[in-house]
């Protein structure tokens, strides 16, 4: 296999210039190229009245995306719902949180958000509110399993607002990656779209996540490199070793 020069990044540009990507690019004198395979576009409001779902009905929200608060908010000002102020929100994580002061009067008596970054983290916060209504946006690629909220036993509603389309190349955007990097499993369906006769050949494919990597193999195609790993639990850390190995 000849050296990685150029390496595709399914996601957005980072916004921090100390980000360890653009040091990885000069050490190694590789060209990153940012590209999503995935973008994500909100359900219109016809199609959101279709579930039968009322926001107005419910008490309580949890967020488990800045992008779910981003289409919440949006399908309230398009369907001309006012949230009251007696609203609770509760976030799977504090970056979440923060980010609903885009949006509301941030008080700290209506918004918990988990220390651990994920649902669970909230166990406790939500068992004291079981009297609540719940509302969860979701997306359309979502596994709709919660087992955490059925355990708990609280009362809640998932919605749709929101789905993950495929970022579509157009026919003069040149391919010529030595390096494919995914983030989850449709982008693994993004690329097999675009790309109908994809042929791998000598083109390594980086994956972060268990779910993203078992969809290359199942795809039939060649993972080179996975993380989070316990050596390298970023994709990044990864990437590194990766290429001091292979670009010497």
């Amino acid at each position: 296999m000849s050296k990685i020069k150029k390496i595709l990044v399914s996601q957005p540009r980072p916004d921090n210039e100390k980000s360890p990507y653009f040091t990885i690019a000069e050490k190694y004198g590789v060209d990153l190229v940012f590209r999503p395979f995935i973008k994500v576009e909100g359900v219109c409001a016809k199609e959101f009245r279709q579930q039968k779902v009322y926001i107005d009905e419910y008490t309580a929200i949890i967020f488990t995306a800045r992008t779910a608060v981003d289409h919440f908010f949006r399908l309230c000002s398009e369907l001309r719902v006012t949230i009251p102020d007696t609203m609770k929100y509760f976030c799977t994580s504090e970056q979440i949180a923060n980010y609903l002061q885009k949006y509301i009067q941030y008080r700290k008596r209506k918004v918990s958000f988990s220390e651990t970054g994920k649902l669970d983290g909230l166990q406790a916060q939500l068992t004291r509110n079981k009297n609540e209504n719940f509302l969860l946006p979701i997306s359309d690629v979502s596994n709709g399993e919660f087992p955490l909220l059925d355990k708990i036993g609280i009362k809640y509603q998932k919605a749709i607002m929101y789905r993950t389309v495929s970022n579509d190349f157009t026919e003069d955007e040149a391919f010529d990656y030595d390096m494919l990097i995914f983030f989850s499993p449709s982008g693994i369906q993004s690329l097999l779209k675009n790309f109908p006769n994809y042929q791998q050949g000598e083109t390594a494919i980086a994956t972060f996540g268990p779910a993203t990597a078992k969809s290359v193999t199942d795809a039939g195609l060649r993972l080179d490199l996975q993380a989070p790993t316990p050596e390298y639990p970023s994709i990044t850390a990864a990437l590194d070793a990766y290429l001091k190995q292979h670009n010497g």
